[in-house]
């Protein structure tokens, strides 16, 4: 069985989401430790592109983004499981809209200058435009609002006593709502906004304690080998639902749609409901093949 190699910083918060899906399923992994800002030469070898963090590695195949992560961590290792067979669509509705909350996080953070200059810079390439620090720093007061308002609705999803969000077990919406608090409450400014709540500290807390299971370093440029040196695992397949024509083999072009819109090009080899795969190959880390969520993402 390949290893599972975690390409992440510290302080991401979906990468954050990922460790304590790894601490939940109690999984060992390897740790690369990625540059928080561009350039990102031995992960993009492996991606082609792609460049928000995390991206799970497994032998030569490639996961980018933490729904497709997630996806195949369940895989990995069912239970406890992520996903509540009775609950499909509240647990993914729920974690939507608890990722709001990141991008609240991130105007406060601009907003209140919280970023150093480099980390600001690269990410004003992400966003199509560029951010208007200015138009930032003026919507703080409202972009707090949005917080409080959103605390206030999973203390009282809390209320009744409940464990996590959607019951007695923990599910993927408790990760997906918690990893942008966990970065919130690092802000001084954001320690009034949970003083208001008791039942989500004491949540965080129980989520908090999941860990991060067994992780142990690995460097960056030795997991650029591990690819080389390995074969994909993924079949052929797309599925009969396919709507749109496309067939293994296509050459096909895929990128996030809202931010960081650098694509991942290459031959499409699986698509089903949720996922899709392309096989390319580079000259570092050979062939692999990249796996990418449907929602969310554009496909040319």
């Amino acid at each position: 069985m390949a290893e599972l190699i975690l390409h992440h910083y510290d302080i991401s918060p979906y990468a954050e989401k990922i460790r304590l899906i790894m601490g939940l399923k109690r999984l060992a992994w390897r740790s690369v430790h990625i540059p928080v800002v561009m350039p990102k030469p031995d992960l993009t070898a492996l991606t082609g592109g792609y460049r928000l963090t995390p991206v799970l590695q497994i032998g030569a195949d490639i996961y980018c983004d933490t729904r497709t992560i997630a996806r195949r961590l369940e895989r990995e290792r069912p239970t406890p499981s992520l996903f509540p067979p009775a609950a499909a669509a509240s647990n993914r509705g729920l974690a939507c809209w608890g990722e709001t909350l990141f991008m609240d996080l991130v105007a406060i953070g601009f907003g209140m200058g919280a970023f150093p200059p480099d980390f600001v810079a690269d990410r004003q390439k992400l966003v199509p435009g560029g951010i208007n620090e200015a138009a930032i720093r003026a919507v703080v007061p409202s972009k707090t609002d949005e917080v409080r308002a959103k605390l206030t609705l999973i203390e009282a999803q809390l209320a009744d006593g409940r464990t996590f969000l959607l019951g007695e077990q923990p599910s993927l919406a408790d990760l997906a709502v918690y990893h942008p608090l966990w970065a919130l409450r690092t802000f001084p400014a954001s320690q009034p906004l949970f003083a208001q709540c008791r039942a989500v500290p004491a949540w965080m807390a129980k989520v908090a304690a999941f860990g991060h299971g067994t992780p142990s370093p690995l460097d960056s440029a030795d997991a650029v080998d591990i690819a080389r040196n390995a074969q994909p695992t993924t079949e052929a397949f797309v599925d009969t639902g396919e709507l749109t024509g496309r067939k293994v083999g296509d050459r096909i072009r895929v990128f996030p749609e809202p931010y960081g819109r650098d694509p991942v090009e290459g031959d499409l080899v699986y698509a089903d409901a949720h996922e899709i795969a392309l096989r390319r190959t580079d000259p570092r880390a050979g062939e692999v093949v990249v796996h990418i969520p449907r929602e969310g993402y554009v496909v040319l």
